[in-house]
Parts: C-alpha cells; sequence; structure tokens
C-alpha cells in the first residue's frame, strides 16, 4: 500500500492526534447534557429530564460518598474519574484499587492526589459505591463479595459478568432507573446497546416498538486501550512504510484500512455474542418479550472512538417524522443532528468526547411500514460505559439505593 508523502503526513498527524483522545474529554467539549450545564442550547424541562439536572443540584444531601473505583486507570475507568469531576458527583473521599502493577501509583483528581491502593475486598466494602471497570471474571470473582449485606458497598458493574442475571437490573437510567430501588449489585448495558436504546427508546414510548433491525460501525475503543492502540501503531507503521498491512494481536485482522464483520465470539446462530447482546439486552432494559424481535450486524472500523449504528425500528403505529424528531429533542441525554441540506449529521469525529448521543438522518423507511431508519453516534467510553455508570450513581443516589455510611 503506498501513499504521497503528503498524505502519509497528513493521515499520521490524524493519527497521532487520536491519541490524545483516549483520556478525560476537555471540558468545553462536553455538550449539552443537564437542563442547568446546558454548553448550547438548554434542554426541555420535564420530568423524563429529572436526572439531567446539575449533580450539584439533584444531589443536594448533607452528606458526600466514600467511592471506590476498581481499574481506574484503564480506559473506562479514567472516564469515570473524569465524570465523577465534571458532574460534580458528591465524592467525599476517593480511593482507587488495582493490580500489585499498579499499586503504589499516584493518580491526580481533582478530589486530590490518590494513591493506587492494591485490591481487597474488605477495603471495597468500606466503600458507600464501588465502580468496576475490569474483565468479567474478575467481577464474577469479587462483585457479589463486595456489596453483600447491609454493610456491604453498592456496586455498578461496567462488565458483562450480570448483565443476563436474573434480579440483577440492568440500567439505562433514562430508561430504566426505578429497577435499581433496593438493589446493590447494578449490571452496565454493553456500549452498542446503550448508545442505540437512548434514541430508540423515546420512539417506544411514542409509537410502540414492534420489531428492530441494526447495523453498528464499532470504534477501535470498544477493545479498550489496547484496541486503541494497536490502531494507532498499525496505522503508523504502514504510512510510514514499515509494513504493507498493520499487525494485529487484539483483533481478528488488522484494522488499519480495513473493516472486519466479526466483533467477539461467533454463536450457533450465525451471530455473534456482540450482536446477540443488543437482543438481550434491548429485551432486559425495555422490558419487552423474552422472543422480541431484534437483529444485530456489528462491524469494527478503524475509528478512534465512538460507535456508529444504522437503526430501522419498526413500530406498530404509524410513525409522524416531525413527531420523532420532537421527541428526540426532548429527550434527556440526545442530540439531534439531521441537517443534511447543511452536511450535518452524526459522527464520530463530533460525538468523540460528548455526553449526548447523536441522531440524525431520521427518515421513513421505505421497506417497511411504520418504520423509521436513524442514524446514531456516541462516545463508547462515556455514554457507553463510564457516563451511564455515574449517571446510575446518580439515580440511586437520588432514589435512596444508594446512601451514605453512618460514620464512627
Amino acid at each position: 500500500m503506498k501513499f504521497s508523502a503528503a498524505a502519509a503526513g497528513a493521515l499520521l498527524a490524524i493519527a497521532s492526534s487520536a491519541s490524545t483522545a483516549y483520556g478525560f474529554a476537555p471540558a468545553a467539549s462536553v455538550s449539552s447534557f443537564t437542563a442547568t450545564r446546558s454548553l448550547n442550547a438548554p434542554r426541555p424541562s420535564s420530568s423524563a429530564a429529572t436526572l439531567y439536572r446539575s449533580p450539584a443540584t439533584a444531589l443536594r444531601m448533607s452528606a458526600s460518598f466514600n467511592v471506590g473505583i476498581v481499574g481506574a486507570t484503564g480506559a473506562v475507568g479514567k472516564e469515570i474519574v473524569g465524570c465523577l469531576e465534571k458532574r460534580a458527583f458528591p465524592v467525599g473521599n476517593l480511593r482507587i484499587f488495582g493490580s500489585e502493577r499498579s499499586a503504589g501509583r499516584e493518580v491526580d483528581t481533582q478530589f486530590g492526589k490518590v494513591t493506587v491502593e492494591l485490591f481487597d475486598e474488605d477495603a471495597a466494602r468500606e466503600c458507600d459505591v464501588v465502580f468496576l471497570a475490569v474483565d468479567g471474571d474478575f467481577s464474577l470473582a469479587h462483585a457479589e463479595n463486595i456489596c453483600a449485606g447491609d454493610d456491604g458497598a453498592v456496586v455498578i458493574d461496567n462488565s458483562s459478568a450480570f448483565r443476563y442475571k436474573e434480579g440483577i437490573p440492568l440500567v439505562v437510567p433514562e430508561i430504566n432507573a426505578e429497577t435499581t430501588k433496593g438493589k446493590k449489585l447494578i449490571a452496565n448495558p454493553n456500549c452498542t446497546t446503550a448508545i442505540g436504546l437512548m434514541a430508540v427508546w423515546p420512539l417506544h414510548k411514542l409509537f410502540g416498538l414492534k420489531k428492530m433491525l441494526m447495523s453498528t460501525y464499532q470504534a477501535a475503543s470498544g477493545a479498550g486501550q489496547p484496541g486503541m492502540d494497536e490502531l494507532v501503531e498499525g496505522t503508523k507503521s504502514v504510512l510510514n512504510g514499515e509494513r504493507d498491512v498493520a499487525e494485529n494481536k487484539i483483533f481478528a485482522h488488522p484494522l488499519p484500512f480495513n473493516v472486519i464483520p466479526h466483533i467477539d465470539k461467533f454463536q450457533e446462530n450465525g451471530y455473534t455474542k456482540e450482536e446477540m447482546k443488543v437482543t438481550w439486552e434491548t429485551r432486559k432494559i425495555c422490558g419487552l418479550d423474552d422472543d422480541f424481535p431484534v437483529s444485530c450486524t456489528a462491524v469494527r472500523i478503524p475509528t478512534s472512538r465512538a460507535h456508529s449504528e444504522n437503526i430501522v425500528a419498526i413500530f406498530d403505529k404509524p410513525v409522524d417524522v416531525a413527531a420523532a424528531r420532537k421527541a428526540l429533542e426532548e429527550a434527556p441525554g440526545v442530540k439531534l443532528v439531521d441537517d443534511p441540506e447543511n452536511l450535518k449529521y452524526p459522527m464520530p469525529l463530533t460525538a468523540t468526547g460528548q455526553y449526548d448521543i447523536e441522531v440524525g438522518r431520521v427518515r421513513p423507511c421505505i421497506a417497511f411500514d411504520n418504520a423509521l431508519e436513524f442514524f446514531v453516534c456516541g462516545d463508547q467510553l462515556l455514554r457507553g460505559a463510564a457516563l451511564n455508570a455515574v449517571v446510575v450513581a446518580e439515580a440511586m443516589a437520588e432514589n435512596g439505593a444508594l446512601k451514605a455510611k453512618a460514620t464512627v
């Protein structure tokens, strides 16, 4: 694969700049997420938007929380810290737990300099809420022990370990925050599901969802920091002329200058597990029947972060595009970007670092009756992971499921 010097230089600049987007989103780039913290047009006020008041107002209380994060030095863990900071979550004390490799490191936060502690279940139980940004095996081994008993901590788990377990809420707060009441262990959804349902839910309430078809275009960030690093380094190696085709260790095939229609393991029905996650999780989060028809094709593409999804939603009722647009405009956590004449539509470039998901290209689907087709983009590390987890904690603080422990 050959590139001119000018083209190679330009692409290398893009690849290099992508690495600066791995940490916290710059404050100026955060979109309007709450009615009182809007950086652009104010959010409409409604009962559905209660979670989007400024956390300093929504969580005004006498007590602050002892917060723990396991995996805070990874891509999602870093963003959890950033969301706690930017949303003014009432953190009285922040504790960061890690492995022997990271224990002893110091992390600078707006809550002060924090020394990473070697993970210990008893220490984690001392917290009011613990965010797990670790793999499923770790969560299976420790999550239930951390939250056990009246003196255990609330655990919000970002892995897939408990998503499908009966009795454990799988939560997108804008949809089913009430399921957290009286619970100590909460599962965060798969990033693809969380981003897509932010746009689908307001339309479901309006027209009644009957079937859904989704095609995803998922960024390297879905594989965490190692995936993003492999994309950047692989792109550089090709542009520098070191290799004709990039190496791959994280992805099934080289990702630079390629797309891969394979994310997670293939299942007996021909779908991948990533695709089935969308089906299973949509049913559980939205309270739909166990056989509700949802189909997904998931594709990995060579962008750094922010997933994209094309969604065909088929409804019980006749659709009205103007009503659909209005519902999306008013939905908390959703930004309508739908002005094709002026080349404005959702893109990973504009969705990266944003708290709101973007939705646009809203139109009647000409292949099905009572159907809409639209395009969605959302930051996988934020709405697809860290932000969702922090908003879950805010919702639990408001409904009483998360309480500060009495101090002696």
